[in-house]
């Protein structure tokens, strides 16, 4: 599919000319100078929708055919969440690129349909080298693959076109796998370790020590203050005693 933007060169500062109906953007890579555009946000947004980050753009800029271009970044109104700036990259069609390429889940995991269970997602796209012909809007991920719990899909495992190569992650990485769904022992058991700790049990626990420290220190003094006592009395009555 191919896909085509148009822009006007713009010469006032973004904010002056961003409204609900124009969006501000530049344009720059390949060796060339940066420009300063304007486009339409009902036309970029139904672009985006469909060509993504990871598509070739056709891009014409004051109705003249001005190269390739990818969508390179996005800046958002913190307010009402609408694109608020542009950045697009050009592209030189004879030299290698890089480009992040999302990965789409498809189809049905056979053991997940069976017996029940949860996919596991490790990994939601790629960052992908080639030559700007050989680009691809993304990589499918059949789930089909898995057809036990012990089934995975690694990186190694996906099916790439010629001169396209996944340079961020190695060949073992996990990209997606299949869990059974938790027993109700378990289920209980993760229960009860998320409950929170018992307050009261813990301030009753801390006053018991407290008590039984205050009447240890309390019996040790009683103890301390017997035993002169006891020293003093066995002491009058030696003295009672008649000599022999």
């Amino acid at each position: 599919m191919s896909f085509s933007l148009s822009a006007k060169t713009r010469t006032e500062k973004g904010e002056k000319v961003r409204s609900k109906t124009a969006i501000p953007a530049v344009v720059y890579g390949a060796g060339s100078k940066v420009e300063s555009l304007t486009l339409s946000a009902a036309d970029f947004a139904k672009l985006y929708q469909s060509a993504g980050e990871a598509s070739l753009i056709d891009l014409a800029i004051d109705d003249k055919a001005n190269g390739k271009v990818l969508i390179h970044a996005l800046q958002y109104d913190p307010v009402t969440d609408a694109v608020a700036h542009v950045d697009l990259r050009r592209i030189d069609m004879t030299k290698p690129m890089t480009a992040s390429v999302r990965l789409v889940f498809s189809g049905e995991s056979p053991v997940i349909k069976e017996q029940g269970g949860t996919v596991v997602r490790h990994l939601e796209e790629a960052q992908v080298r080639c030559l700007p012909k050989d680009l691809i809007a993304q990589i499918t991920v059949d789930l089909g693959a898995l057809k036990t719990f012990d089934d995975v899909v690694r990186v190694r495992d996906l099916s790439l076109p010629a001169g396209v190569a996944i340079i961020n992650h190695g060949p073992e990485d996990l990209v997606v796998k299949a869990l059974p769904a938790l027993t109700e022992e378990e289920i209980k058991a993760m229960e009860e370790a998320a409950k929170p700790a018992d307050l009261s049990a813990i301030e009753m626990a801390g006053k018991k020590k407290e008590e039984e420290a205050a009447e240890g220190e309390e019996g040790a003094a009683l103890e301390g203050a017997a035993k002169p006592a006891a020293e003093a009395k066995a002491e009058e009555k030696k003295k009672e005693e008649p000599k022999k």
